[in-house]
C-alpha cells in the first residue's frame, strides 16, 4: 500500500489495512486495550509510526460523549500547599486514565469565573475547584448551574451543592492554640488569612474554642487578617508590632504567613522560640528546613488531592449520586519555634 500524501489525515482504516488487521483491532490498540497480544500491538504501532497516524481524540470524544479530561482550578500553583495538593490530584486522575486541564485563578474571583467557563467550553468530564478566598453568591450560582460533576477542595462554599474534601480546620487550630496555652501563653495572636472565608472562619472557630476552654479572654485586637501569602504575613506582623503590647505567641493562618511573620520579627531582633513562639498551618516541606524549624499543623494536601480525585471519578462514573463531605484529621508537629 502506498504511503498517503502529506497533509492528508491518515485514517484508522488505512492503519488497519497496512498492518493486516481489522479496524476493531487497530482501535483496541489505540485505546491500549489489554486483550490485544504484544505482537499484534507492536505491528499496529509500527504501521501508525510509518504512516504518520495521529489519533483524532476530538472525534473519538464526540462518539463516546466523554473527553477523559478533568478540569482542575487552584488559587496559586506557587503555593507549596497547592502544588502538593496537585500532585495528589494528578497522580490519582492519571491512574484512572484522565488528562488534567489546569487553571490558576491567583485567588481572583473574576479569573476563577472565566476559568470555569473555559473548562466547560472544553467539555471536561468533571471539575475539581480550590475556590478563591472571596468567592461569593455569583460564584455559587455559576457552580450550581454546572451540568458536570464538581468537587470542592480545601475551601468549602456553603451555598454550593457539591462534594467537598478538606481538613478539620477547627480541630487543627484548636490543637495549635492548646499547645501554646499549655506552655503558659495567654496573649496569642492570630495572623493572616482572608477574614470570613471558610478556611479563616473555621480556624477562628478553633481559636475561640481553645480560649474558652482555657478560660482565657480573647483579645480581638490580636486577630489581624491579610492576604494568604508570605507578603501578607509581613504586613500582618508589622501591624501586630504597632500594638501597645505585643503577644507572647502567634498562630499563623498558614506556613507561608508564618514565614513572612518570622522574617519581620527576625529583622526586628526578636528571637523566635525564645522571645516569642510561633505555630503555622499546613506543614509544607519548607517548614521543617526553615530557620528555626516551624511548629505547624499537618493538613495532608496530597491526601486531600487524592481523595478529591477519587470522589470526582466516582461521580463521573455515576457510581454514587449521594453528596459526600470528606474531612481529614490534622496533626500538630512540634519544632523549634514553640518547643
Amino acid at each position: 500500500m502506498k504511503k498517503p500524501k502529506k497533509n492528508v489525515r491518515v485514517t484508522l482504516q488505512e492503519v488497519a489495512d497496512h498492518a493486516g488487521v481489522s479496524t476493531t483491532t487497530a482501535s483496541l490498540v489505540v485505546r491500549n486495550n489489554p486483550r490485544i497480544s504484544e505482537a499484534t500491538r507492536n505491528k499496529v504501532l509500527a504501521s501508525m509510526e510509518e504512516l504518520g497516524y495521529v489519533y483524532d481524540r476530538v472525534a473519538a470524544n464526540m462518539r463516546s460523549q466523554n473527553s477523559n479530561i478533568i478540569g482542575v482550578i487552584v488559587t496559586d500553583i506557587a503555593n507549596k500547599f497547592i502544588s502538593e495538593f496537585l500532585i495528589g490530584v494528578q497522580n490519582t486522575l492519571e491512574g484512572f486514565g484522565y488528562t488534567v486541564l489546569l487553571g490558576t485563578s491567583f485567588d481572583s474571583v473574576e479569573k476563577q469565573q472565566k476559568l470555569i467557563s473555559t473548562m466547560v467550553e472544553h467539555r471536561v468530564d468533571g471539575l475539581i475547584l480550590n475556590p478563591a478566598s472571596r468567592s461569593v453568591g455569583k460564584t455559587a450560582k455559576q457552580l450550581n448551574n454546572l451540568k458536570i460533576p464538581l468537587v470542592l477542595a480545601n475551601r468549602e462554599l456553603t451555598d454550593v451543592h457539591a462534594d467537598y474534601v478538606g481538613i478539620d480546620y477547627p480541630e487543627g487550630t484548636y490543637k495549635a492554640i492548646s499547645h501554646l496555652i499549655s506552655k503558659g501563653h495567654e496573649k496569642i495572636a492570630f495572623l493572616g488569612g482572608v477574614k470570613n472565608s471558610s478556611t479563616w472562619t473555621e480556624r477562628m472557630e478553633g481559636y475561640r474554642t481553645a480560649h474558652e476552654n482555657a478560660n482565657l479572654t480573647l483579645d480581638e485586637s490580636l486577630v489581624i487578617d491579610s492576604e494568604p501569602t508570605d507578603k501578607g504575613g509581613e504586613e500582618a506582623a508589622l501591624k501586630m508590632l504597632d500594638l501597645p503590647e505585643i503577644p507572647t505567641a502567634i498562630f499563623c493562618f498558614s506556613d507561608l504567613i508564618a514565614f513572612g511573620v518570622m522574617k519581620v520579627l527576625t529583622q526586628k531582633g526578636i528571637v523566635i522560640g525564645r522571645d516569642i513562639d510561633i505555630v503555622g498551618f499546613d506543614n509544607i516541606p519548607e517548614a521543617e528546613i526553615y530557620h528555626p524549624p516551624l511548629t505547624t499543623v499537618s493538613s495532608y494536601p496530597k491526601s486531600i488531592g487524592n481523595q478529591a480525585a477519587k470522589l470526582l471519578h466516582s461521580k463521573v462514573k455515576r457510581e454514587s449520586e449521594e453528596m459526600h463531605r470528606v474531612i481529614l484529621k490534622p496533626q500538630l508537629v512540634i519544632r523549634e519555634t514553640s518547643k
